[in-house]
């Protein structure tokens, strides 16, 4: 019993000492970090304490806490205590220094946990947590930078009339600080390598050029003017958020703030008005985050609606591939019975050869096409062919004459040139497919005597065939046409409003189009070119 228990102290102390070792070295360059940030940024301090107009270190403390939870205080009050000695000289006595540094440590760990409870994963998804983030960070500073000029104004280190401008500044210089610096922050430390895969990209070095050459002209041409060009800043930041979304934005708005306090050692600004330019920089910031999560909203959204098209659109290459597996199914069945028979009467060996690789053929065909709808499952590939314009029509109307004549709907098929089309018939199989259903559920509306599809086609100019899909319904208005093939809109009551925007996908693919006349009958054209030369049927 006290070998086992000696054994499992052993594995528990084996496990722990990794962990511990871990955390003991992020606790350490996390200190490190912080007063070095702490260092670069402190400029202009007021009474040479804590309150300056930019604090970016805070940003790296609040991504730091969201990481590791309560373990971060430790590490972050140390830092915090060794920027007071090292940075600004302890302005303050050893017990005020404790506890100002204890007050900060705890003020912004109630911030960083309020992050973590109310803002699940990722803090800059979307639009509502970038606000709420905001929300927070606004709040958060207010309360923590009011504790800490109230300590610092009892304590006699602020003079009686500047307590409200001290307050201000304090604040002023957190927020700015945690807005500007903690997405960027935040994306590089959150493992998906959203921020450090945009560095390798030239449009990346193009908008970090366009941010030097803004900081120059705001500061070298309006340094003097009270920065009357600082609007130029916007340029690079709307173009990396456009074109990169919410990592774009961090990226050009933290290489922006750097520029601007590489700006202010330069010239040397005053305080007032680096405080100013402070709080454009904030804007700046948070005008190119929000633009930067449109962005990625939209962008999901539409990885999404690729998604469910390809699945929409693998259902009905699904029904399509059904038909096609039945003939080689089928066949496979007949020949397997001829074999059963020819062995039961010990028929001839050579056909009973025969009739086995006839076999092997149709399975090789059944393989084929279960492979083509996983391909298209996998990746939308299409298998292109020579097509027969008049067998493909011809193959695909006779799956509908049998509703069509129960419907009392009169299917006709008119004049069809002799061309050849290099397509994936299947593909195509599926829009003429749902150009039927539509046209059998707009006929249906009228009075029998009075329900007619008429499918004809002529080519266009001799590389090109228009295969006209008419029928006797009521027909669509400009303002119905007009939203016709966008996806999710239907006027069926059971229809996902998917089939006519999969099948001008897929006539596009082809190097074609698919459009709806308005008239006073339903009217579509399919336009896809050809493999050679053809003409019209006589």
């Amino acid at each position: 019993m006290c070998v086992k228990e000696d054994n499992n102290r052993q594995i528990d102390a084996q496990i722990l000492m990794p962990y511990t070792a871990t955390h003991l070295l992020r606790g350490l360059l996390f200190i490190v970090a912080f007063v070095l940030l702490d260092w670069a940024s402190y400029l202009h301090p007021m009474y040479g304490l804590n309150i300056t107009p930019w604090n970016p270190s805070l940003a790296l403390g609040l991504v730091f806490w969201s990481r590791v939870g309560w373990l971060a205080a430790i590490p972050w009050f140390i830092a915090i205590l060794i920027s007071e000695v090292l940075v600004r000289g302890q302005p303050a006595t050893l017990p005020m220094t404790l506890a100002l540094s204890s007050m900060l440590t705890l003020g912004y760990g109630v911030m960083a946990e309020a992050l973590r409870r109310n803002i699940a994963g990722d803090i800059l998804h979307d639009r509502r947590r970038l606000l709420l983030w905001l929300a927070i960070v606004v709040a958060g500073t207010l309360i923590t930078s009011s504790i800490y000029i109230l300590m610092l104004y009892l304590s006699g280190l602020i003079p009686v009339g500047d307590w409200l401008v001290a307050l201000a500044r304090f604040w002023i210089g957190d927020c700015v600080g945690i807005v500007v610096t903690m997405p960027f922050f935040w994306l590089l430390l959150d493992g998906r390598n959203r921020l450090r895969s945009l560095l390798p990209h030239w449009e990346t070095a193009g908008y970090g050029l366009l941010a030097v050459v803004a900081l120059w002209i705001s500061f070298g041409l309006g340094g003097t003017g009270e920065f009357q060009y600082f609007y130029m800043l916007f340029l690079p930041i709307v173009w990396a958020a456009a074109r990169d979304g919410v990592p774009g934005a961090a990226l050009a708005a933290f290489m922006l703030q750097a520029g601007i306090i590489v700006a202010v050692h330069w010239h040397n600004l005053v305080a007032v008005t680096v405080f100013e330019l402070q709080l454009l920089a904030a804007v700046l910031a948070f005008v190119g985050l929000f633009i930067g999560a449109i962005i990625d909203e939209k962008q999901r959204v539409s990885d999404e609606l690729r998604r469910t098209l390809r699945l929409a659109a693998a259902g009905e290459m699904a029904a399509a591939l059904a038909h096609e597996l039945n003939q080689p199914l089928t066949a496979l069945s007949t020949y397997g019975s001829a074999c059963q028979q020819l062995l039961e009467r010990n028929g001839d060996v050579e056909r009973l050869r025969d009739t086995i690789g006839r076999m092997v053929s149709e399975a090789h065909r059944a393989a084929d096409v279960v492979r083509r709808l996983r391909d298209f499952f996998r990746t939308g590939a299409t298998r292109l062919e020579s097509v027969v314009l008049t067998e493909l029509i011809s193959t695909t109307v006779a799956k509908f004459s049998g509703k069509a004549q129960s419907l009392g709907v009169e299917l006709a098929v008119e004049s069809i040139p002799a061309c050849t089309l290099l397509a994936d018939r299947l593909q195509l199989e599926v829009v003429l497919r749902n150009l039927l259903d539509n046209a059998l559920d707009a006929v249906s509306e009228q009075p029998v005597g009075s329900r007619r599809i008429c499918i004809q086609a002529k080519t266009a100019d001799k590389r090109c065939v228009r295969v006209r899909v008419e029928d006797s319904g009521p027909g669509l208005s400009a303002g119905m046409a007009e939203h016709l093939f966008e996806a999710f809109q239907s006027s069926k009551a059971s229809g996902m409003g998917l089939g006519l925007a999969i099948s001008r996908a897929i006539a596009e693919a082809h190097g074609g189009d698919l459009v709806v006349e308005t008239a006073e009958s339903g009217v579509f054209v399919l336009t896809l070119p050809t493999e050679g030369a053809c003409d019209d049927a006589p």
